[in-house]
């Protein structure tokens, strides 16, 4: 688990904003007066999101497909904030911010060696210490359904990936990205347009460093939500019957347009630079990337999709019924 600082500055600011964030992370005050302040502020935004069931859903998918702690939600949970003190912060500060576990990614005009020089002036006496021990919990039901009183129903859907680490990172991103990469994808074309069963539908890949997830998300009026959650599966699966080289080409063009306003952006840069230096130990090139993409072929990603079928689903629902197990699903426990 990581806390995540980001900020963009000139590059002259840059002495004088290092330096701001050496004591922000490794001297932060943590006053006594300003807790409760903090803690209302979190409590409101917990609260907020119960009332945005299309956000809560993916908080509370990933809760139920992933092991604690790392399915659990990043912001928390309402009924720990009354618990929570602000001894217990300056406590969990002391046990967990090392600079053995921390990432610093910068982009821009910068020269390296003489930030490299900078960045030992300003974290050279950080202490280091021992990694804290916890014990992995369980993961949530594989079936689940949270009631919420409207015409609306919400339908998450998740199962097993690879990682971004793994070999086959990419070939797993471009078989969810023919499903969920544009209006012309597989799940906006035959679960919006052709049949009119939902207003959104989408599906991403969402990597821990060991362990991985293609999340799916429908939201459709309860009246439509069995068949929508039918034909999302349906479409899951289909996936192994093959590719059309166009709906890759598709996905790869995308992924190129991406990079290109990757390197417009020096924010979104060093996120990726720490991002590869937290999942693989080094930095990929842009160039380096380009080329995993244009290796892509419909072989390659077909491969994939038959060694990592979609299945073993976990499902769950927001709304004000729950739904059956999908016809898919049970024709192939029946059969």
């Amino acid at each position: 688990m990581h806390l995540t600082f980001t900020a963009a500055t000139l590059s002259e600011n840059l002495p004088a904003a290092l330096q701001l964030y050496g004591d922000v992370v490794q001297k932060p005050h943590l006053p006594d007066v300003q807790f409760e302040a903090a803690r209302l502020g979190v409590m409101q935004a917990l609260t907020a999101l119960e009332d945005e069931p299309r956000q809560k859903i993916m908080v509370e998918l990933r809760r139920r497909c992933y092991a604690a702690p790392w399915g659990l939600p990043t912001d928390g949970d309402l009924n720990d904030l009354p618990s929570i003190t602000s001894a217990a912060v300056r406590a969990h500060f002391e046990r967990c911010f090392r600079p053995d576990a921390a990432i610093l990614g910068v982009a821009g005009n910068v020269d390296f060696h003489q930030y490299r020089e900078l960045v030992g002036e300003v974290f050279g006496d950080w202490s280091c210490k021992s990694a804290p021990e916890f014990t992995a919990g369980p993961r949530g039901p594989a079936r689940d359904h949270v009631f919420h009183e409207s015409t609306q129903t919400h339908v998450g859907i998740a199962y097993e990936s690879v990682p971004y680490r793994h070999p086959d990172y990419y070939a797993a991103w471009a078989g969810v990205s023919v499903l969920s990469g544009g209006m012309s994808a597989r799940l906006f074309t035959e679960v919006r347009e052709k049949r009119g069963l939902c207003y959104a539908v989408s599906a991403g890949l969402n990597s821990l460093k060991d362990e991985a997830r293609v999340l799916c998300y429908a939201g459709t009026t309860a009246e439509r939500a069995q068949e929508t959650l039918d034909v999302i599966i349906h479409e899951l699966a289909r996936l192994e019957d093959g590719i059309a080289e166009e709906e890759l080409a598709r996905c790869k063009a995308r992924a190129k347009s991406s990079l290109i306003m990757q390197q417009e952006s020096t924010i979104a840069r060093s996120s990726a630079i720490a991002r590869d230096w937290y999942h693989l130990g080094r930095v990929m090139t842009l160039d380096e990337i380009r080329d995993r993409i244009d290796a892509l072929t419909v072989d390659t990603v077909l491969d994939y999709v038959h060694r990592h079928p979609a299945g073993d689903y976990t499902i769950l629902t927001i709304g004000p019924q729950p739904l059956e197990e999908p016809r898919a699903i049970s024709s192939q426990n029946v059969g």
